[in-house]
């Protein structure tokens, strides 16, 4: 069973945060999404407070979770927002026919050639550098400086973040066990497909200019699997639009869905 909150009254919305994260992730705008939607914010599995399962160091087994997920909460058709990872199993969940409108932040899953090598090598490097940090995370936080160094490939503007989100999101890298092993499967999985038909359902992928993960010419690839997306570029932005356009992720949100604030 994964953990789970829901917070708000209105149509339900689900998020599902990226790799290493959890459903903290999502606080920058988790209230403004509040004020008009039931929003339903959940752990994948082997992060947050929901244990690992056997195939939770898989693409397809975090997949399947989510799935099992919204049946068994009777949430089938309901909108859905990713981000990252999360990103990429929206989109896999709109190619299953699972959901309603699906928005996907900088999804993972279209990279190729040397983006393989690029990705797992930065991630890999990344992730050994914050867990030997360890007990300092906080402190070193709440420096512009190393905050800056820190975050720089995951955020446009990183001194600008609040240090207590940013100490949050790096000690959940650490703690996630299942990290190097999803990091290895995402590297060497075949590329996201799309739907073999097209969806009723609108599809809304949306990627920052200066996401040094997810580098932005994957969006075209993103497009030619979900042809009948739109997309939309967040400027001043890197792989996180929660973190670095907080309003304007909202507003993404709130209208791909249909339902803004009044």
């Amino acid at each position: 069973m994964l953990n789970f909150i829901r917070q708000g009254a209105g149509p339900p919305l689900l998020l599902v945060h990226g790799l290493g994260g959890s459903w903290r992730s999502w606080t920058t705008i988790l209230p403004a999404l509040s004020e008009t939607r039931e929003v339903v914010t959940l752990d994948l599995p082997g992060h947050g407070e929901t244990p690992a399962a056997a195939d939770s160091g898989t693409f397809r087994g975090l997949v399947d979770s989510v799935e099992s997920f919204i049946i068994e909460q009777g949430l089938e058709g309901i909108d859905i927002v990713g981000s990252s990872l999360g990103a990429r199993i929206v989109l896999e969940m709109a190619r299953r026919g699972k959901v309603g409108a699906t928005i996907a932040l900088d999804p993972g899953g279209f990279w190729r050639g040397w983006e393989r090598t690029y990705f797992r090598s930065t991630l890999a490097a990344s992730i050994r550098l914050v867990r030997g940090l360890g007990p300092a995370l906080p402190t070193l936080s709440r420096s512009t400086a190393t905050r800056s160094m820190l975050l720089a490939q995951l955020s446009a503007r990183p001194w600008k973040l609040d240090p207590e989100i940013v100490a949050t999101e790096l000690k959940s890298f650490a703690a996630t066990k299942t990290f190097d092993a999803l990091v290895r499967d995402l590297a060497t999985a075949p590329e996201q497909e799309g739907p073999a038909a097209e969806t009723s359902q609108p599809v809304v992928i949306g990627w920052g200019r200066q996401d040094r993960l997810c580098l932005p010419r994957q969006a075209a690839r993103a497009m030619e699997a979900f042809p009948s997306a739109k997309l939309h570029w967040f400027e001043k932005c890197g792989h996180f639009p929660m973190w670095d356009q907080p309003e304007e992720t909202v507003r993404l949100i709130l209208d791909a869905t249909g339902k803004t604030r009044e």
